[in-house]
Order: structure tokens, then sequence, then C-alpha cells
């Protein structure tokens, strides 16, 4: 039989993790106070980032039991969820959620519930790319220049391609107007 674990995770510091750590015990689960890993860390930093769950993991073996009170406790999105629990999974660690009845989310029902949320980090992911390309097409329709700006501008530019065509080099070039040597290829390009 493997240990049991529990990971509890706040937001802020004016909220406390003791409500979660009573629901874990209330659900019949003897989890060891030194096995109880408690952080104050925003839901937006991903599983992995956080240092107190980076701990835990390091910690987990195969067989061990990982609890969590709710989904949102363990990953910061739907895909980021869907990593964490398959990276678990992989190294034998059931996880448990007591939010969703207590499934181990390794089992055959919880790989189903694990299903629906892969199923859902798509979606999201699909929508976030449909929303990132229509924001730069609107942008781009409205004239504006995408990208990063340019170090050189047009005046520097024009006076770049008559210097380049008097014959001084590239690196002097560079070193004059404090950019690389191929900044100055790029205006001898757009030329």
């Amino acid at each position: 039989m493997g240990r049991a674990f529990a990971y509890c995770r706040v937001s802020t510091a004016e909220q406390t993790t003791d409500n979660q750590v009573r629901e874990i015990e209330a659900a019949g689960f003897a989890v060891d106070p030194k096995r109880i890993v408690a952080e104050t860390v925003s839901g937006s930093t991903a599983a992995m980032e956080r240092k107190g769950f980076a701990r835990l993991v390091d910690r987990l073996e195969s067989g061990d039991i990982l609890i969590v009170t709710k989904l949102d406790r363990l990953g910061r999105n739907a895909m980021d969820l869907r990593a964490t629990v398959e990276r678990l999974a992989a190294e034998g660690v059931r996880v448990h959620c007591l939010a969703l009845g207590g499934v181990d989310l390794t089992s055959a029902a919880g790989k189903m519930t694990m299903g629906v949320i892969a199923a859902v980090a798509e979606f999201e992911r699909d929508l976030l790319i449909e929303r990132t390309q229509s924001g730069l097409k609107r942008a781009k329709d409205a004239g504006k220049q995408l990208g990063r700006p340019q170090a050189l501008n047009p005046t520097m530019q024009e006076a770049i391609r008559s210097k380049r065509a008097s014959g001084i080099s590239l690196g002097a070039l560079a070193k004059e107007y404090g950019v690389s040597r191929s900044a100055i290829q790029r205006v001898e390009k757009r030329a």
C-alpha cells in the first residue's frame, strides 16, 4: 500500500489551506502531517513551476496517492491539469480529487474524466489560436506594424544605403549606428 500525500494550495496570503486539509480528513484519508504540502501561489502558475508542488512530485513514488480537494488546486488550466495527471500516472502515482467524488484520475472512470478534460484542453488551445490569429489579422488590417519595431528609422536607413553605395563597410556602419551587421544587411535588402 502506497503512502498518502495531500496537496493544498491557496492564491493569496490572506487565505488558508486549513479547510482543504479538513475536507481531506473528512473524506476518510489519514494523511501524515509531514506529507501535506500547502503553499500560497497563484493558480495562473503552472503546476510544475510551483516550488512546493515540484518538491512534492520529487517525493512521490509508484503506488503513492496524491489527494486534492478540487482540480483547480492541481492545474492552471485543462492543458496543465492533463499534463500533470499524465506525468503522475506515468510514475505510478494515483491522483484522487474529492470534488469529483473522490475519483482516482488514473482509474478507468478517472481516465474518462481526463478524456473530457483533454477535449476541453484541446478546445481551449484551439480557441486561443483562433483569437490570436483574429487579433493579428485585425491589427494588420488596421495598418498596425506587427513585430518588433525597427531599430533604424527611415532617415537612418536612407543614410545607410547611401553610405553603403559609397563603399563603407557593414562593420563600420553597424558600429556607427549601434546595430548588428545583419540589421545593416536588412536595410540593403529593403531598398
